[in-house]
């Protein structure tokens, strides 16, 4: 049990969480190597903020995603997941996360800016 990480502010909101968005959060807006404790927790997709919103950046940023989640499959908090990725038309490309713990599915967006 952990208090929910608000994707939106990046602050504690007041809700109690037994699923895995706080670690999906972490896992998705960290800058990776960037945590001292654990160089493997983060993603890349900071390096989008300077990319084109071009097709193969999309093709890039689900990679990435899917790579900065995968660590909650080895540690067998998951079972699976599922990354899709779509143009907002505004600078920025929303991240889908879909990941699996048996009947429970936690979904999780985020926004990614794209120069």
């Amino acid at each position: 049990m952990d208090r929910q990480i608000n994707p939106l502010t990046g602050d504690y909101s007041g809700k109690i969480v037994r699923d895995l968005s706080n670690a999906i959060y972490l896992r998705i807006t960290v800058p990776l190597g960037s945590y001292w404790a654990d160089k493997t927790l983060g993603s890349k997709l900071y390096k989008l903020r300077r990319a084109k919103d071009v097709e193969r950046n999309k093709r890039l940023a689900i990679q990435w995603a899917k790579e900065a989640l995968q660590p909650l499959i080895d540690d067998k908090r998951a079972d699976s997941i599922e990354v899709d990725a779509q143009w907002a038309h505004d600078g920025r490309l929303q991240l889908v996360c879909q990941v699996y713990q048996g009947e429970q599915v936690t979904a999780f967006s985020h926004y990614v800016k794209v120069a």
